[in-house]
Parts: C-alpha cells; sequence; structure tokens
C-alpha cells in the first residue's frame, strides 16, 4: 500500500550516473478485455526509444526488456492500475497493483517519476484504526479498500491483572494507582507514535478499537487536535488479523463514507442545476471529457452502458453507428463504455470517484455526473 513516508523516500531518490524508468499503465480487464494494454506497453517503448539518445537507450535496455517481461508473465494478476519504477542500473525495483485506473505513461529520467502516485494518495482518502490495550497497541491504515498494518506500541512492565477482579476493577487502591500510572506511561507513548504517524501521513480520520475501558482512558488521554479525528469506535481483541480488524470496523467506515458521498452528490447536483460547473447524465459528461474539462468525475458503482467507439481516432458514442463521423474509420460496439469515459478522464488528470452508498440522488439524474475545471 502506498504511504507518504515510502514516496517521500522516493522523491528523494536520484542518480546523475543512473537512468530510472517510471512505468504506469492501465490494465484493467474491462477496458482491456484482450490484454490490450501490452501493445500500449510495446508502443510506449518503440515510443521511448526513439526519443532516448543511443547511450541512454544502452542503460535502461534491461530495464525495458524486465518491465515487458513482468506485464507479458502477469496478466492475470492486475487490477486496473499499475505503476513499476526501475532501474537496473541503481538495483532498484518498485511495483504497485492499484485497484483504480492510471494514465499510460512511460519516463526515462535520473528519478523515479512518482507524481501520479502522490495523487492517488491526495484523492483517495486513507483512514487510520487503532487498537488500543493496556500493553499493546496496533496501528492499521485503510486505502481504497485495502487494510496494512504499519507498526505497534508494547510496554511489557504494565503489571497483570489482579486475581479479584480487572485491571480497571481492582480492590487494593495502592494497586490500582501502582497499574494505572504504568498504564497512563503506556498510552502516552501510543499517542505519541499515533501523533507522529497521523503528521507524516496527513490522515484526518482516526476509528479506534479495543476493550471499553481501554478506549476510554486513551480518548480522555488525548490532545483536542487528535481526538477530533477519531470519528468512532468499536470492539476489537489484540489477536485480530488485519482483515477482522477491516470487518470489525467497516460499519463505522459505511456511515463515514456514506456521509461525505452524499456532500459530493449534493455538491454537485446543486452546481449543475444552479448552470455551474457541473454536468449530470452519461452524454454531457462524454461531451466534457471530450473537451478536457473534467475536473472530477463522479459515477454510482457498477453503472456501465453499452455503446462504440471508434476504431482509428479517440470518437465515443452511446448510440451504434458504422462508421466514425470525425474520420470515417470503422467503429466497434463496446459493452463498457462508462469504464471507457471514466479512464478518458484520468487521462486527462481528473479524478473518478465510484459512489457505493449515496446513489439514488444521483441515479435519478443519470448515474453520472462530473464537475468541470472550466
Amino acid at each position: 500500500m502506498l504511504n507518504r513516508e515510502e514516496l517521500k523516500e522516493l522523491s528523494e531518490t536520484r542518480s546523475e550516473e543512473d537512468y530510472y524508468v517510471s512505468l504506469y499503465l492501465n490494465v484493467n480487464p474491462v477496458t482491456n478485455p484482450k490484454g490490450e494494454y501490452v501493445l500500449h506497453l510495446k508502443n510506449m517503448i518503440k515510443e521511448v526509444t526513439e526519443e532516448i539518445g543511443k547511450d541512454v537507450y544502452k542503460k535502461v535496455k534491461p530495464d525495458l526488456e524486465r518491465l515487458s517481461a513482468y506485464v507479458t508473465s502477469n496478466k492475470r494478476g492486475f487490477r486496473k492500475g499499475l505503476a513499476v519504477l526501475s532501474s537496473e542500473g541503481a538495483g532498484f525495483w518498485r511495483e504497485y497493483n492499484l485497484s483504480v485506473p492510471v494514465r499510460n505513461s512511460l519516463i526515462v529520467d535520473h528519478a523515479p517519476y512518482i507524481e501520479p502516485l502522490l495523487d492517488l494518495i491526495d484523492n483517495n482518502p486513507r483512514y487510520l484504526i487503532l487498537i488500543v490495550e493496556k500493553e499493546e497497541a496496533r496501528i492499521f491504515v485503510v486505502h481504497m479498500g485495502e487494510i496494512v498494518e504499519y507498526g505497534e506500541v508494547k510496554t511489557m512492565d504494565v503489571p497483570g491483572r489482579h486475581k479479584k477482579g480487572g485491571w480497571f476493577a481492582l480492590a487494593e487502591p495502592h494497586y490500582q494507582r501502582h497499574i494505572d500510572y504504568h498504564v497512563g506511561l503506556h498510552l502516552k507513548e501510543v499517542i505519541k507514535r499515533l501523533d507522529t504517524f497521523l503528521s507524516a501521513e496527513r490522515i484526518d480520520v482516526v476509528f479506534v478499537g479495543g476493550p471499553d475501558e481501554a478506549v476510554t482512558m486513551f480518548e480522555d488521554m488525548l490532545p483536542d487536535t487528535v481526538r477530533a479525528k477519531i470519528k468512532g469506535r468499536f470492539a476489537a481483541e489484540m489477536f485480530l488479523k488485519p482483515d477482522e480488524v477491516l470487518k470489525r470496523a467497516e460499519p463505522l467506515l459505511s456511515v463515514y463514507e456514506r456521509e461525505k458521498e452524499r456532500r459530493t452528490v449534493d455538491e454537485l447536483i446543486t452546481r449543475a442545476m444552479k448552470g455551474g460547473q457541473a454536468v449530470l447524465g452519461l452524454a454531457d459528461v462524454m461531451g466534457a471529457v471530450a473537451e478536457g474539462k473534467v475536473h472530477r468525475l463522479v459515477v454510482v458503482k457498477d453503472y456501465n452502458e453499452p455503446g462504440c467507439r471508434c476504431t482509428n481516432c479517440t470518437f465515443l458514442s452511446i448510440e451504434q453507428m458504422p462508421k466514425c463521423p470525425y474520420c470515417g474509420s470503422e467503429t466497434e460496439s463496446i459493452e463498457y463504455l462508462v469504464e471507457l469515459v471514466a479512464q478518458r478522464a484520468v487521462e486527462q488528470g481528473a479524478t473518478v470517484e465510484v459512489l457505493a452508498y449515496e446513489t439514488e440522488p444521483l441515479k435519478e439524474r443519470g448515474s453520472i455526473g462530473a464537475v468541470l475545471r472550466f
């Protein structure tokens, strides 16, 4: 999973002697049903080879060959977008199998090209999940439906439970104070680590899991700036696997996502109804994409329509046409018109938001809309 710390490291990676080849490829099986992206890659390699000098080509030839072999041999394992950064000379290789489409590009430079990866982090919100108990804490990040554990905090000298009661319900006041003191130190360390992580990764939404007593004590100790980022709590045990943690937290994430989607749809419809910089419906969205106007595309999950596309130029149509009205070439029928429109928008630098919850208001207006640049 992408994170800012890794991208910061990549941004500082540079060599005046070696070259880095950065590949971004749309591998979406819906828009590439026959593996067309392999041909796209070959064409990009050919173009780059013609543009760079012989000395540079000699250095990056092993990278280009490795990239071609990697894409060709891993067809069934890809999702929607692929990013690979390679430098044989520097012994460098990073690959990212992404759940969102990317714009096709192949860049040769003395540093990895990471701008598309930064855009993915900025335009797809990430949530932090913290599970906290008296001796341990675990930090997880959820991004684009995936969960990854990023660290844990253990405090081994916290006294164990007293045989007559739980660690927040002890009979002996002095023993209680002794435990509270050590638990407090542990929670302070958790808060310190959490604050550092939130600042470094620029995450604004936190969900906390664990025993109710521990979570309450933890939240009471938080500074106001961090407490304001907590959007819910849930019951969880420290031994849960990452996927189990995500399953426990999903109801809270759904509530937050639903509200965020509601605001997005309200803004989109309001702008469109007032004649502002927004359009609704597939026909108007396609027109905006054709003109390169789309800033953010909003579409209902699983919405699609059949249509046709020109086999020679970029023309798309909802209606079936035997010939392209622009270049006169033959057209072909497609079943995934909306996916292709979304991909075109991404290639122009637009972001795409897929609605999973607040779908009805937009369904009533064509299931798709776009906020425009101008």
